[in-house]
Order: structure tokens, then C-alpha cells, then sequence
């Protein structure tokens, strides 16, 4: 008997952000707000992080709010509705379900299903490897639109005593919408992990203590800032470098620097081994919004678009670093 040929998907060659859109808590946190319980000041917190304020939401508002509110925007802005979607790829620590998935959950909120859904836990940089997922996934030709977002609500696991990290946390989601595109539009991504020191950010213990001992309350988060600023300072700028290398651009070719929201100081740290000349915008986004982990670059990106301080068609290079330790970086045409 002869034997079919087996078929597979048609790639494309290119693909592009289609759209990014943003959603932020809807109440302004001050530093003021936040000194009192780790005895601090609003100049400390300035100095060390950049941070002024921090967006956060209200109590009654969860991450997949956040998510949805930020996605139907992406979807307005491409011209799209949920059906058009093929894939939803959610990006978030602060889903508080094992399962099923926060992705499956909001596909169905957005008209999406039956696409493709799934989370992504790479915290800080889980936007960057979403946008990684889609443009594999669009070239391939395994979908038309992917539907990215980064969610987080963090305040839902802050302790408000703690000095390590719990001051530079606020609530947001980003999303953007992934297509085919006729030039490039999404250069390779660069990533990877550290998992020896996976310790540096993490929870104050797992859900099986907690199951275990009841008075541990929520889980919540820390970090180990020295170790945490020293990696981020000096080993993700050689990233972000081997991503415009990867697409073929230049540090004069680029237009905007949008890299995680961490600390102001890191980002003045890699803008100056990069070597970015003074005509790129840099995303600054922290010092009103606050870290927003896996939404903090989309958050930065759509409100430079919003400000008109980047432009559809600018050339930018974006680098989401965090918990893990992981990391991902990709030169793209803002939408």
C-alpha cells in the first residue's frame, strides 16, 4: 500500500507586533504609603530604585482582570476579535489556580475558544519569551494571531514589612497581538536561565508547607537585592547586545530601549554598557508604576506609544530579566 505523504502547517516568513495595549491598577500607591511598615522614606526609595509611585488594584479586582481588560484593548487596537485569535499565551506568578489555566479561562472571557491556551511562569521575563512563543509560533504556521499578555497582580503577595522587594511591586497587565507580516517585524529572541540562583527571588515557602502549617499564611516574596542588582547590572546587557547582533541592527539603529522595570539604577546601568546613543528613548515607566514583573514591558511600551515618545515603526529593543534567574531579549517594530 502506498503511503500518503504526511502534511504539515505552511510557514510564513516574517511576523510583527500587531498591536500593544495596557491596563494598570487603578489606585496610585505613594512611597509615603509604603515607608512606614520597613522604616523608610520617600527619599530612600527614590534613590535606591527610581520608584515615586506604584499603580496597584483594588481588592476586588484580580490578575484576570487585569489580563482581559489589557487584551480586549490589543484586540481594538489590531482590528481583531477573540475568534481571530489561535493561541493565547499568559505570562503571570500570581494566577492562584494549579489548574486549569488562567490562559483557557480568559480565552473563553474573549470569545477566543477554541484557540490554543496556556500559561508561561518565567516572571520578569515572561512577556519577552511570550513574544519569543508567538513569532515561533506565527512563522511556523501553527497560528495566524497569538495573543500575548503579561499579568501580574502582585500586590496579592506582598508583605508589607518587608524590605527585600515587597516596596517595589505594583499591579498591571500588557498585551499585544502577534500576526504574520509581509518584512521582518520580530528579530530572534535570546534567552535563557541561571537556576543556580534560583534563590535569589522566591517565595517565602511552597504551598505544601502551607498545606502543612496553616499559620504560614500566603506565600509571599523575597529577595537577595545585591546578588539580584549585580546580575541584572552587568550580565543582561551582553544579552540585550547578542539580540541586536541577532537581528542584524546596531545600537545607532535603535530608537527604544524598553527594558524589565526593575530599578532605575539598572536600567542606567545598561543603557551605558550598551553603549545606546542619546537619540533612543529609554522606558522609564518604574518611577510611576512600579516593578510589574511580567507586564512591566508592555506597560513601559504603550505608554511611550500613548505619550508619543515612540512611534509606530520605531525600531526597539526590549529585555525582560527576573526570577528564575531568567531571561529574554528581542529587537521588534513597534506596532
Amino acid at each position: 500500500m502506498t503511503r500518503k505523504a504526511l502534511r504539515q502547517a505552511e510557514p510564513v516568513r516574517y511576523s510583527r507586533l500587531l498591536s500593544v495595549a495596557a491596563e494598570r491598577g487603578s489606585e496610585t500607591v505613594t512611597n509615603d504609603d509604603v515607608a512606614g511598615p520597613i522604616d523608610s522614606s520617600d527619599e530612600w526609595i527614590r534613590q535606591r530604585t527610581g520608584i515615586v509611585t506604584r499603580r496597584r488594584a483594588t481588592a476586588d479586582v484580580d490578575v484576570l482582570d487585569l489580563a482581559e481588560a489589557a487584551a480586549r484593548k490589543a484586540l481594538d487596537d489590531a482590528g481583531l476579535t477573540g475568534a481571530d485569535i489561535d493561541a493565547v499565551i499568559l505570562s503571570t506568578i500570581t494566577y492562584f489556580h494549579q489548574t486549569p489555566s488562567g490562559a483557557a479561562v480568559l480565552a473563553d472571557r474573549l470569545g477566543a475558544t477554541p484557540a490554543a491556551a496556556y500559561d508561561i511562569s518565567a516572571a520578569c521575563a515572561g512577556y519577552a519569551y511570550g513574544i519569543g512563543q508567538a513569532d515561533a509560533l506565527v512563522r511556523s504556521g501553527a497560528a495566524r494571531n497569538v495573543l500575548v499578555i503579561g499579568a501580574e497582580k502582585l500586590s496579592d503577595i506582598v508583605d508589607p514589612t518587608d524590605r527585600t522587594i515587597s516596596f517595589l511591586l505594583g499591579d498591571g497587565a500588557g498585551a499585544a497581538v502577534v500576526g504574520a507580516s509581509d518584512t521582518p517585524g520580530i528579530g530572534p529572541t535570546v534567552w535563557g536561565s541561571d537556576g543556580s540562583k534560583a534563590q535569589a527571588i522566591r517565595q517565602t515557602h511552597s504551598l505544601r508547607e502551607l498545606a502543612a502549617d496553616g499559620s504560614l499564611g500566603m506565600p509571599t516574596l523575597r529577595q537577595d537585592g545585591q546578588t539580584v542588582f549585580k546580575w541584572a547590572s552587568f550580565q543582561m546587557a551582553p544579552i540585550a547586545a547578542k539580540a541586536m547582533a541577532e537581528a542584524g541592527v546596531e545600537p545607532d539603529d535603535i530608537q527604544v530601549f524598553v527594558p524589565h522595570q526593575a530599578n532605575m539604577r539598572i536600567i542606567d546601568q545598561m543603557v551605558k554598557q550598551l553603549g545606546l546613543p542619546e537619540h533612543v528613548v529609554v522606558a522609564r515607566d518604574i518611577a510611576d508604576s512600579g516593578n510589574t514583573s511580567a507586564a512591566s514591558i508592555p506597560l513601559a511600551t504603550e505608554r511611550l506609544l500613548t505619550e508619543g515618545k515612540a512611534r509606530s515603526g520605531d525600531l526597539a529593543l526590549q529585555i525582560g530579566f527576573g526570577a528564575g534567574l531568567v531571561y529574554a531579549a528581542q529587537v521588534v517594530v513597534l506596532p
